[in-house]
């Protein structure tokens, strides 16, 4: 992970991004009923919709890493955002198109509720997804390429970026705690308010829950998913000003994992809507922070192979739902595979965005960036 030069890289963070969206894979493989097992494994990956939650306080902590103390302009932040998100972005755009298209024209007359907008709008849903703007309109957060709903909340957490940055860095650590904290109770008070109201008249939601008007609000629109970003950001300037010793990052992320795993093993008496959103922001907050320590034992991540992982996540991310889908169901019908034919599909979106990464995130990023080099951190996004 390139960083501020001034400052130590943080290559375990950069590959820890890997196993967060293989976590959303897994939760796609999931809920395609490719890949259903049983038992802590089911648990598991049925709900991997929350590696967004990290994507997100990851985002905040590693901005401020990258950008506290550094003289740069809100328009050269800006650029350098565009040039590391937007052209991956667009790539996946123009592969899921036909499927896009086919969802709009072909099945118009089919009641799919997750595709709905799109159908009834299709040029306006367009305008907001090339505008990375589908997540204001949360009924269209799902179009063209559903999982980039996040990238259009990352993209209004940029927007912000350089304007929370000084006051954030201005915070005594007492309020830092709070905003820690306060945006833990905020992100899950919203969540829990949704499932006491039932805005939608629903007397339980899923991840199967598709097409609810305030449902969709909670998951997907920016400002509710804000806290996240913002606990990511009081947890960087903690880091910057008082680092712990190192031998306590081990501790960190043991507690952090401990409590992914507790939750995840009571996943199915949590309510939808409080796991799907920042319930776990606390414990990626523990990892993220005591992987920055660098614990000898983790240097493991620090691998090349890891690292390159990590880089072409973002791709990943973007691009494995589709694939995934057109390899296992490529006429909207589940497939026999096989072992072997279900490691192929697998892998095959591993590979792809590994050559998406070397051959047009990099090359692209290089000739958009701002003359003065001002960055080159990976993105950190995510699903659902």
């Amino acid at each position: 992970m390139n960083v501020n030069p001034a400052r130590p890289m943080l290559p375990a963070l950069t590959s820890l991004r890997f196993f967060a969206a293989l976590h959303v894979l897994l939760f796609h493989m999931y809920a395609m009923q490719i890949m259903t097992g049983s038992g802590f494994y089911r648990s598991f990956a049925s709900v991997g919709y929350v590696g967004v939650s990290f994507f997100f306080v990851l985002s905040g902590f590693i901005l401020v890493y990258t950008y506290a103390g550094r003289e740069t302009t809100p328009v050269k932040f800006w650029q350098a955002r565009f040039a590391r998100i937007y052209p991956a972005y667009l790539f996946s755009l123009v592969v899921t198109f036909p499927f896009f298209l086919f969802i709009c024209i072909q099945l118009k007359n089919m009641d799919i509720p997750m595709f709905a907008f799109q159908q009834a709008h299709m040029f306006q849903a367009m305008g907001l997804v090339l505008g990375l703007l589908q997540s204001w309109i949360p009924l269209a957060a799902l179009s063209w390429n559903a999982p980039a709903w996040s990238l259009s909340v990352e993209a209004f957490f940029y927007v912000l970026f350089p304007f929370l940055l000084a006051p954030m860095l201005a915070q005594k650590n007492r309020r830092l705690a709070l905003i820690l904290i306060g945006g833990w109770v905020v992100s899950c008070a919203i969540c829990i308010g949704y499932v006491v109201v039932k805005p939608d008249g629903l007397a339980s939601v899923s991840d199967a829950t598709l097409g609810a008007k305030w449902l969709n609000v909670v998951k997907f629109f920016p400002l509710v998913r804000l806290p996240e970003f913002l606990m990511g950001m009081a947890l960087g300037v903690i880091f910057l000003r008082e680092p712990i010793a190192r031998k306590r990052g081990t501790a960190l992320i043991l507690a952090g994992v401990l409590a992914l795993v507790v939750v995840i093993a009571l996943s199915p008496r949590i309510p939808y809507p409080v796991l799907h959103d920042g319930l776990l922001a606390p414990a990626y907050a523990a990892v993220i922070y005591g992987a920055a320590l660098n614990p000898a034992w983790l240097r493991v991540l620090e691998s090349k192979f890891f690292i390159l992982l990590g880089e072409s996540s973002y791709s990943f991310y973007l691009l494995h739902s589709f694939l995934v889908s057109v390899y296992f169901m490529p006429m909207g019908k589940l497939r026999p595979t096989g072992i072997i034919g279900t490691a192929i599909g697998f892998l095959l979106p591993i590979v792809v965005s590994i050559l998406v990464f070397k051959f047009i995130e990099t090359p692209a990023r290089r000739w958009l960036k701002p003359k003065k080099k001002v960055e080159a951190t990976p993105m950190v996004t995510a699903v659902a």
